[in-house]
């Protein structure tokens, strides 16, 4: 992250200010309290339960497919995003069983027919998001077609502005391939893995003082100024991989440079990691996000820095609850976690999140990070961090079987209790935009991955 862009920040052409006005404020109702989820041993099966559904909610538009990316309710219609996607193959790789490693075989395929069948572009760039099925969009114009249009090329999400390419979603994306390409030997998924981490070399890494590797770029292929900290961490595990997986040196130097950075974005005193830059020269110091402390550790495990764990855990804590301003939560039910953003946690609740969207709860959870703390925890085995995961896992499934309920993807019902919304409460991410109470495929898949021990950024 950096500044006020993210990589989940819309990176198009100058429409994200219209995408950002159609998320609803909607929440689920469902009954019950606050004690452990019934059935909770079977929860990791209807979270894949939702990952299928979401890859399979368009079965008359093709074969070569990507998972939507959230619940038709949020208002994204067919959207699926490459950071979601490549979530999902990771997911389906730490659960065993043929049918999930042959749905991330398909995923993993999906997106390399993107890299070699963009509209415009054939130097193996991803696009931020996609269509994958047709919609009508809100101002009257149809988009008939799914993931794969009539002369091949990919459907990028235009209507949206999802049309830039940010190295956060190229580096998950290279992440999940360079996992395809050790757990299936097939070539073509290094060659994909290896085409996105040449992609950013050429049009990311830069020498300005800071160092590491800029944003991206946006949808007219103009490179964005910002330098963040969480797609440097990105790419330490990307070239990591590509490093062990080629045997070529050259992506230990890469990495070194991503990990340059992120020692010049670590705050000793605090014991957290910053955003990022958005001129290359001066550190930004606030808000100070999630992501950074978790996925550091994950990444790095660098013993020296692991603090950045706790900073998480302790300073970005909040229990959601329907005696809160603007929770959406059930009344009698709760749910712990942790929020985005040092931002977060400040926000204006007189005020709304963007145009037409609801006021933001201070107390919402954000499950997808949720999920990045526990596994955090998880890896990190400190004394108490095994509990400690044990709780939020345990938030993550009350939030799978009691929030969403009714929702669907493709005008179809999703299976019950399945997915986990990414957030319990509309939840200003200090960023620009929020998030809000809809099921979804990144949430779903980090809280698997915690679920299964599975770390996805181990990089050597």
């Amino acid at each position: 992250m950096a500044g006020s862009v993210t990589r989940r920040t819309l990176i198009g052409a100058g429409t994200a200010a219209a995408a950002l006005t159609v998320f609803g404020s909607g929440a689920a109702r469902a009954a019950g309290s606050s004690t452990p989820a019934a059935g909770a041993g079977d929860a990791p099966t209807r979270g894949y339960a939702f990952l299928d559904a979401a890859m399979d909610g368009y079965p008359d538009h093709g074969s070569i497919r990507l998972a939507q990316s959230y619940s038709d309710q949020a208002g994204l219609f067919s959207t699926a995003f490459t950071y979601d996607n490549a979530l999902a193959i990771l997911a389906h790789l730490a659960h065993p069983g043929a049918d999930s490693r042959a749905r991330a075989v398909a995923l993993g395929d999906a997106l390399l027919y993107a890299q070699g069948h963009d509209p415009q572009y054939t130097d193996g760039r991803l696009r931020q998001a996609y269509n994958v099925g047709p919609y009508v969009f809100y101002d009257g114009s149809a988009q008939p077609d799914g993931f794969v249009h009539a002369d091949g090329t990919v459907n990028v999400g235009t209507q949206f502005g999802f049309t830039g390419t940010a190295v956060g979603d190229m580096a998950w994306a290279g992440i999940a391939l360079a996992a395809l390409a050790a757990r299936t030997k097939a070539r073509r998924f290094l060659a994909g893995a290896v085409r996105i981490g040449e992609w950013v070399e050429a049009h990311a890494r830069t020498d300005e003082p800071l160092g590491g590797y800029k944003f991206g770029v946006d949808g007219a292929d103009k490179k964005l100024p910002f330098t963040s900290t969480e797609h440097n961490i990105d790419l330490t595990c990307l070239f990591g991989r590509l490093a062990r997986l080629t045997g070529d040196g050259v992506w230990l130097e890469r990495r070194a440079r991503a990990e340059t950075f992120l020692g010049r974005m670590w705050d000793e005193s605090g014991g957290f990691f910053y955003t990022g830059t958005n001129d290359g020269v001066t550190v930004n110091t606030s808000p100070i996000p999630e992501d950074t402390q978790t996925w550091s550790y994950l990444s790095l495990h660098d013993r020296r820095r692991a603090r950045s764990v706790d900073w998480a855990a302790e300073n970005l804590a909040v229990l959601d609850s329907a005696e809160r301003p603007n929770s959406t939560v059930p009344a009698g039910q709760s749910y712990e976690g942790v929020t985005f953003s040092s931002a977060s946690l400040v926000a204006d609740e007189d005020s709304p999140i963007a145009p037409s969207q609801p006021r933001p709860d201070r107390n919402g959870v954000w499950f997808e990070g949720t999920a990045h703390l526990a596994l955090a925890l998880r890896d990190r085995g400190a004394p108490g961090d095994e509990r400690r995961a044990a709780r939020l896992i345990a938030s993550l499934e009350r939030a799978q079987d009691r929030l969403g309920a009714g929702q669907t993807v493709g005008s179809r019902a999703l299976p019950e209790r399945s997915g986990v919304v990414s957030a319990s409460s509309p939840l200003d991410t200090g960023f620009g935009f929020g998030y809000y109470p809809y099921r979804h495929t990144g949430a779903t898949a980090w809280y698997l991955l915690a679920a299964a021990r599975a770390n996805p950024l181990r990089g050597n």
